[in-house]
């Protein structure tokens, strides 16, 4: 019987520190590494190789369709944004803010598919070892559930004390709580096992992989699909209700989207 997420003990990146880390070290969560860019600070956790079921359990209230539950094996290692990119380092590399709710340490949201892409081909063109891209839906599921299998990192319901969310339409009949109406600073509330902040609500998260139907049986390091329109949104946001903040919730959106829900967490290519 397969268990519901093995992790490989002690699977160490190849190089650690890189020459480009401004910081680094190991805490209770596990390895991490930063970079520092005209004075803005992105530090990433690493998260190690795996097998975990991706999507939903048939009988997780609230569920969609489109979440079909499969095992999935990430056989390499990969780092992870500790958090949203803020609107300083996305002002320190486009050299402008769009964002909506300004405050530097705020994500940065109202930012398409397509701005994404634009912002770390700037940044890798001038410091290429960053290789810095977005985490693929399967990376950003594992390490959003970082060994859990709830519908929460942390169990089976959230409020607005825990997440930033849309807090008087709860999950699962719950008891209503806030509705902040905005963004707030990324390093709010509480880090996930991981070591990771708000994988559930504040800005929905932009993945390179096109929005369709999941594969049949077990999938290793899937990308998704090669075709389609559309690209994958996760995490939920201020402006979702409970169900859309779940870690199996996914949604898809066009390339050119923006809206002041929509931001975007890093990973570092392999």
């Amino acid at each position: 019987m397969f268990e519901p997420y093995t992790r490989q003990h002690k699977v160490y990146p190849d190089e650690f520190p890189e020459s480009w880390a401004s910081g680094y070290g190991e805490d209770e969560f596990g390895l991490c590494m930063a970079f520092t860019y005209k004075g803005a600070r992105q530090q990433f956790r690493w998260c190690e190789p795996g097998t975990f079921l991706m999507g939903s359990p048939e009988d997780e209230l609230e569920r969609e369709s489109n979440e079909t539950q499969h095992e999935v094996t990430l056989s390499n290692g990969f780092w992870v944004a500790e958090t949203a990119v803020t609107q300083v380092l996305w002002e320190a590399v486009m050299g402008e803010n769009p964002s909506c709710f300004k405050g530097e340490n705020r994500p940065v949201e109202q930012v398409s598919w397509d701005d994404v892409q634009e912002f770390t081909s700037r940044i890798n063109a001038m410091k290429p070892e960053l290789k810095l891209c977005l985490p693929t839906e399967a990376q950003w599921e594992y390490a959003c559930r970082a060994g859990s299998t709830t519908p929460f990192y942390w169990g089976k319901q959230i409020n607005s004390e825990l997440v930033n969310f849309d807090g008087t339409e709860p999950y699962n009949d719950f008891r209503k709580s806030e509705c902040r109406q905005k963004t707030v600073d990324v390093e709010s509330f509480y880090q996930n096992d991981w070591g990771l902040w708000q994988m559930h609500g504040n800005v929905l998260e932009w993945c390179p992989d096109r929005y369709a139907a999941y594969p049949d049986g077990q999938a290793n390091d899937s990308e998704g699909p090669e075709t389609g329109d559309s690209r994958v949104l996760r995490g939920g946001s201020w402006r979702n209700y409970g169900r859309d903040c779940r870690s199996a919730c996914r949604y898809g959106g066009g390339p050119g989207f923006r809206y002041n829900n929509i931001g975007f967490r890093l990973a570092r290519a392999l």
